[in-house]
C-alpha cells in the first residue's frame, strides 16, 4: 500500500478553520452514513480534508481512501479469523498514519470489531474519537461496552433504545436517529417505481435480496433460489427481480443462478435497491440495514441469516436476543419472519413470501410508519453537530 504524500504539518489545518476528519467505514451501509455525515460537515466546514477508508459514495464527496473498503466487508468470526494477518495489517498501517498525521477527530462508522481496536490506539495517542453506530452491546457480549468506553469520547446510536444502555453504564452517546428515516419518504409510490424499472403495474412481483457481501451471497443464493423457482411454478405471472450493489455481485448472483436455476426468470438490477424495494410486493431478503429500509419503504419481507457453521454455534452460545432483524428489535415484538440457519429453506420460506405477497399487509405498514417516525431526527446533522462539539475550541468558536 503506498499512502498519499503527507501533509508538512496537519495540525496547522486548525489556523485556517480546515479541520481534519478522518473516518474509516467497512461496508456500503457505513458508506452511505459517511456520505451523509460528511455532506453536513461540509455545510460548516466547506474546506475541511476527509481521510481514512471510505466507499464511492464518500470518496465522490472528495474523500480521500487509504485502503479499499472491501478490506474490512467481512461477516462471522470464523471469517474474520481467516482474514486476521490482513486485517491487522491495515489497521496498524491506520495508526502509524493518523499518528503521524493527526486528525482533528477520529470517527470510525460501524466496523466495531476492527474500529474499536483502532479507536483505543488513538485516543491513546491523544487524538478525539467518535465511534458512529453502536455495537451490539445490548445483544451480547456486554462487557465490551467498557472497552468502547475507553476507546470513545462519544458514542453515536441510530436507534432509541441504545441510548438507554450507554447512560445505564455513563457512557456519552447521543441518539441521533437514523439517515435513512430522513431520505426514505413517508410513502414509497409503487407504480412510480415500476415504471422507472419498466415492470408491469398490477403483477405481483417478488424482490430477492441475499446481501450485499460475497458470504452472503453464497450461502443464501441456493436456498433463495430453490424457493423463487417454486413461487413461480405456483405462479407463472409472478415477476422476480434481484438488486445487487454492484457488477462484482451482480456477476457472482448469475455465476450461481445459471449453475442453480438456469431456468429461472428473473431481472438483475444493480445500484437501484430501494427502487427495487418500493417497487415490490415482498422481500426475500438477507439480515441487515436493508431490512430497516424495507420497513422505511413499507414492504412486507421474509429475513434469512445463515452463517458459517462454527460462527452460527458461537453466535447461538453468546446471543441472547429473542429477535435479530432491526424491524423487531425497534417494535420489541414480531412484526416479520425470522428464518436462521437451518430454517432457511425452501419449506419455511414459500409459505412465508406466499401469506406477505398475496394478503393484506396494511396493519404491518402501520407499525412501519410508527418506527419511520421514531428514527426520522435529521440524522446526518445531528451527528455533525456532536462530532463538531468534541472538536478542538478553534473550531467550535465558528460553529
Amino acid at each position: 500500500m503506498t499512502f498519499p504524500d503527507k501533509p508538512e504539518n496537519i495540525k496547522t489545518s486548525s489556523t485556517l478553520s480546515k479541520p481534519v476528519f478522518a473516518i474509516v467505514v467497512g461496508e456500503h451501509s457505513g458508506d452511505t452514513l459517511g456520505a451523509g455525515l460528511m455532506v453536513a460537515l461540509q455545510k460548516q466546514f466547506p474546506q475541511a480534508k476527509f481521510v481514512g477508508i471510505g466507499g464511492d459514495k464518500m470518496q465522490k464527496l472528495g474523500f480521500e481512501s487509504l485502503f479499499a473498503m472491501d478490506e474490512l466487508a467481512v461477516m462471522g468470526i470464523v471469517e474474520v479469523l481467516g482474514r486476521i494477518r490482513r486485517l491487522l495489517y491495515v489497521r496498524k498501517s491506520l495508526v502509524d498514519y493518523f499518528t503521524t498525521n493527526k486528525p482533528d477527530v477520529f470517527i470510525g462508522i460501524d466496523a466495531p470489531d476492527f474500529n474499536i481496536g483502532l479507536e483505543l490506539r488513538l485516543k491513546a495517542q491523544a487524538i478525539k474519537t467518535v465511534h458512529y453506530v453502536s455495537p451490539s452491546v445490548w445483544a451480547w457480549r456486554e462487557k465490551r461496552i467498557f472497552n468502547i468506553a475507553k476507546a470513545t469520547d462519544m458514542v453515536l446510536s441510530l436507534l432509541p433504545f441504545e441510548k438507554a444502555f450507554y447512560d445505564k453504564h455513563q457512557v456519552p452517546c447521543t441518539f441521533v436517529g437514523h439517515p435513512l428515516a430522513d431520505d426514505i419518504p413517508m410513502e414509497s409510490n409503487k407504480v412510480q417505481a415500476r415504471v422507472e424499472l419498466n415492470l408491469p403495474r398490477t403483477a405481483k412481483v417478488l424482490a430477492l435480496m441475499p446481501g450485499s457481501r460475497g458470504g452472503e451471497l453464497s450461502r443464501l443464493l441456493a436456498p433463495f433460489f430453490a424457493s423463487a423457482q417454486q413461487l413461480q411454478q405456483d405462479d407463472e405471472n409472478l415477476i422476480l427481480i434481484a438488486p445487487m450493489v454492484s457488477e462484482k455481485r451482480a456477476q457472482q448472483f448469475n455465476n450461481v443462478k445459471a449453475e442453480l436455476a438456469p431456468n429461472l426468470k428473473i431481472d438483475v438490477i444493480i445500484d437501484k435497491t430501494q427502487t427495487v424495494m418500493a417497487a415490490s410486493d415482498c422481500l426475500l431478503t438477507a439480515s441487515g440495514t436493508v431490512t430497516l429500509e424495507a420497513a422505511l419503504i413499507k414492504r412486507p419481507m421474509v429475513i434469512c441469516y445463515k452463517f458459517n457453521l462454527l460462527t452460527y454455534w458461537l453466535a447461538k452460545w453468546l446471543v441472547k436476543l429473542q429477535w435479530f432483524s432491526l424491524p423487531n428489535l425497534l417494535a420489541n415484538k414480531t412484526l416479520v419472519p425470522e428464518l436462521l440457519q437451518d430454517e432457511v429453506c425452501v419449506e419455511k420460506i414459500v409459505p412465508l413470501v406466499k401469506e406477505r405477497l398475496y394478503q393484506d399487509q396494511s396493519q404491518l405498514n402501520d407499525s412501519f410508519t410508527v418506527i419511520h417516525q421514531q428514527l426520522k431526527c435529521d440524522a446526518s446533522q445531528q451527528a455533525a453537530n456532536a462530532v463538531i462539539a468534541i472538536l478542538p475550541p478553534v473550531f467550535n468558536s465558528k460553529a
